[in-house]
This record gives C-alpha cells, structure tokens and sequence, in this order.
C-alpha cells in the first residue's frame, strides 16, 4: 500500500515584481510503499528541496497533488497544517534543529508537548526510543554538551516520538563525521526493518546506497531509479555512482 502518492507535481517561483520565472519542478510522480526506505539524489538546483518542502507541507505546488496516507495534502486547512506536520511527519535535519536552552529530552518531547500530551504518556514513549538510540543516558544533557552524532540521534528520537507515517530526512549526515555517519545509517536501516517509512534526500551516495530505492531527480523531473533488488551496499554504491556520472554528462534516458 502507498502511504505517499506524487502526482504531476510542478512547481514555478516567480521572481521579484514578476520579472522571470523560475521552474523548479516540472513533472514530478512517484509513490512510495508503507515500510519503504527511498532516497532521493540530484545535483544542486535539481529541485529536491523544493519537493522536500512541498512533501513537508512547507510550501504549496503551482499545480499537481501529493497524497499522505490517502489524505490530499492540498485539502488541509492552513490553520490546521502545523498539527497535521506533526501528527503525520517525523523530520530528521542536517543541522538538528535542537534548541540549544533545552535538554535532550525536553527537545525529544516538544512535539508531543505541543500536541498536549501528558507527561506520562511522553515518558512512556521515550524509554524504548532512547533505548534503541542509545541515548537513555544523555537525555539530561543540552546539545552543546554531546558530539554530532548524538545530537543527530536526538533528533530522529524526536522524529519518531510522534509515531509518524513518514520520516522525511534532509541531507541527516551533512554534518556528521564519517564514524557518526555509519551509526545513522545502521540506525536508518534498523527502524526501517521495525516498519518505518522514511524518505531521504541526501548528496552522499553511501547515505543513499543503504535505501531500497534511489529516485534521480534532473531539471525537475524524476529522470531515473535504482531498485536493490538483492544488491549489497557496495554495488548500490557503484551503481548511484554510474548513474550520478551518466546523469554529470547528460547521457542516458529517463526511466
């Protein structure tokens, strides 16, 4: 079953007093599975970050539909939008987004506080989350206290407090050095064999080579995907990488 559904979505700016336009996306359809992991690669200007937004409810596209768990994105009323984020969504950034006067554990419960949950049923959730993170002993201290990566597990405890249907994590080890990039992406893979869906744009063709799927996004459009089939890491590494270079020189055709 699809728990994300993209259709035909595009998406022009229009500059300053009207001047020019800019297309960001053009033609944009794919779904995604329930327990699906995907990542989604394309070189700068692509347009993945304006998908990420639309995809997020963080902005609106000039035409076309997005679907999350059958529901039109496009029928939620503005006033209701932040509680649907929050409800529906769990965000893993690259820059963690912790605010920096509160605890771990304060950051972790912020979106359940603002949902009006109690204090028990927070402290319940959390255990077994922290647990599996690894961070049930650093949960009293700030962000400035612990390194990147825990910051960075901080922050997907926080995504997945909430239950959400879909991770959407952006570029979740830009800032992460190579030893913290390989403990999120073991934690990535764990939680998408507990039956999370989590959809990842990210530059870094390891982050991507431990997706299930790989979606290439050119001039606004989906111009490719890889499936892993029964691949290991290191062939879906040699494949991103062919296809990144094919898609550099302009060769190949969309698929």
């Amino acid at each position: 079953m699809a728990i994300l559904e993209v259709t035909s979505l595009k998406k022009i700016y229009t500059t300053r007093f009207g001047a020019s336009q800019v297309q960001a996306l053009s033609n944009v359809s794919f779904s995604v599975e329930q327990g699906e992991y995907v990542a989604i690669m394309g070189e700068s200007g692509s347009g993945k970050t304006t998908l990420l937004n639309i995809l997020a409810a963080l902005d609106k596209p000039t035409s076309g539909e997005v679907l999350l768990d059958g529901k039109k994105l496009s029928s939620v009323k503005e006033k209701e939008i932040s509680a649907f984020r929050r409800n529906n969504l769990g965000f893993v950034f690259q820059d963690f987004n912790l605010l920096d006067t509160f605890s771990l554990q304060d950051n972790i419960f912020l979106p359940l506080v603002l949902s009006g949950k109690s204090y028990s049923e927070m402290d319940r959730r959390l255990a077994p989350i922290a647990e599996k993170l690894g961070i049930t002993n650093l949960l009293s201290k700030y962000p400035y206290e612990v390194s990147g990566g825990q910051k960075q597990r901080a922050a997907v405890a926080r995504a997945l407090i909430t239950s959400p249907k879909l991770i959407l994590a952006d570029e979740p080890t830009g800032a992460l050095d190579s030893h913290a990039t390989d403990g999120l992406l073991r934690l990535f893979n764990e939680i998408n064999l507990d039956g999370q869906t989590i959809l990842m744009v990210t530059h870094s063709t390891k982050a991507a080579s431990h997706a299930g799927r790989v979606l290439f996004i050119k001039d606004g459009e989906v111009f490719h995907q890889l499936y892993r089939g029964n691949s290991t890491n290191q062939e879906m590494y040699q494949k991103i990488s062919d296809t990144l270079t094919l898609i550099a020189t302009g060769g190949g055709e969309h698929e």
